[in-house]
C-alpha cells in the first residue's frame, strides 16, 4: 500500500495532534543536513545584496530562502491549516525576512508538516510552481486561511464524507475544489491545469507524507506547529517572534 493511502487512515489522529502554539522542545536528534541550506554551497550573492531573492528546494523537501552559508540556519516546521502558523507569518514573517534573511545573516527553510487531507491539498497548491512562488503562495494561503477553511467547514457533511472516501489520486483535488483553491491559485499565477496536475501527483503527496515521517524520527520531542530548528537544534517554546528573535540574535552574534 502506498504511504499516501496509509496516511489517510491516520488523518484524524494527526489533525488533533498538531498546531500546538508552544510545540517543540530541545533536541539533539537532528542531523547536520537539518541546518537548512547546504553548508559551503557556492551561490553567487544577489547583485542588489538582497538574499531573500535566492530561493531553492532542499533535499529534505522544503524550500529555503537566503544565503546558504548564513551563520544561522532556521528551519520552520509549519502546517497550512494551523492558525498559530498563520499568526506567526502575519506577525513575524516580514521582520524575519527584512532584518535577517535579506542581509544574509539567516537562511529560512520552510518544511510542510501535513496534519490532514485539507493540509495536503493546500501544501500541494503552495508547492505547485516550485521555489519561485513557494513563499508568496504560502504567505497568501496563511493570509486567506480563515476564508478557505471556512468553505471546507461549511460543506455538507455528506459531501465531506464522500471526499474522504476517495483514493489519494482524487481526494486532494476534490478538497481543493471544495475550498475553491484552484480558482484562488489561478488568480495568483497557477493555471487550473497545472494545479490539477499537482493535486493528483502521487510523488508530491508521498513526499509530504515522508516529510512527516522524517520529523517524527528526527525530533521525537516534536509536539506541534509551528516549531523551529536553529542550526540543527529543535528549539523549545519559540512559536512567537518575541521568543524566536532572541535565539536568532544569539546565533548571529548581534
Amino acid at each position: 500500500m502506498k504511504r499516501s493511502s496509509l496516511f489517510l487512515a491516520a488523518a484524524a489522529a494527526l489533525a488533533s495532534s498538531g498546531c500546538n502554539a508552544e510545540g517543540g522542545s530541545n533536541s539533539a536528534a537532528a542531523t547536520s543536513a537539518d541546518a537548512g541550506a547546504v553548508a559551503g554551497e557556492a551561490v553567487t550573492p544577489p547583485a542588489n545584496g538582497d538574499w531573500s531573492q535566492v530561493v531553492r528546494a532542499t533535499p529534505q523537501g522544503g524550500f529555503v530562502m537566503g544565503n546558504p552559508n548564513a551563520k544561522a540556519k532556521l528551519v520552520e516546521l509549519g502546517s497550512m491549516t494551523c492558525p498559530h502558523c498563520a499568526e506567526f507569518e502575519e506577525t513575524a514573517g516580514a521582520a524575519l525576512v527584512q532584518k535577517y534573511v535579506k542581509t544574509g545573516q539567516v537562511s529560512w527553510e520552510f518544511r510542510n508538516f501535513v496534519r490532514d487531507p485539507f493540509d495536503i491539498a493546500a501544501s500541494l497548491i503552495a508547492r505547485c510552481n516550485g521555489a519561485k512562488t513557494f513563499f508568496p503562495l504560502t504567505r497568501a494561503l496563511y493570509s486567506d486561511q480563515r476564508e478557505w477553511i471556512d468553505r471546507l467547514q461549511s460543506a455538507p457533511e455528506a459531501q465531506l464524507q464522500a471526499v474522504t472516501a476517495l483514493g489519494p489520486d482524487k481526494q486532494f483535488l476534490e478538497v481543493a475544489k471544495l475550498a475553491d483553491l484552484q480558482k484562488w491559485a489561478a488568480q495568483r499565477g497557477v493555471p487550473t491545469a497545472k494545479s490539477t496536475q499537482c493535486l493528483t501527483d502521487q510523488t508530491g503527496v508521498n513526499q509530504l507524507v515522508q516529510m512527516n515521517s522524517d520529523v517524527a524520527s528526527q525530533y521525537p520531542d516534536f509536539k506541534g506547529t509551528p516549531s523551529f530548528v536553529l542550526n540543527g537544534k529543535l528549539l523549545d517554546a519559540t512559536a512567537t517572534w518575541e521568543k524566536l528573535e532572541p535565539q536568532l540574535k544569539a546565533a548571529v552574534g548581534s
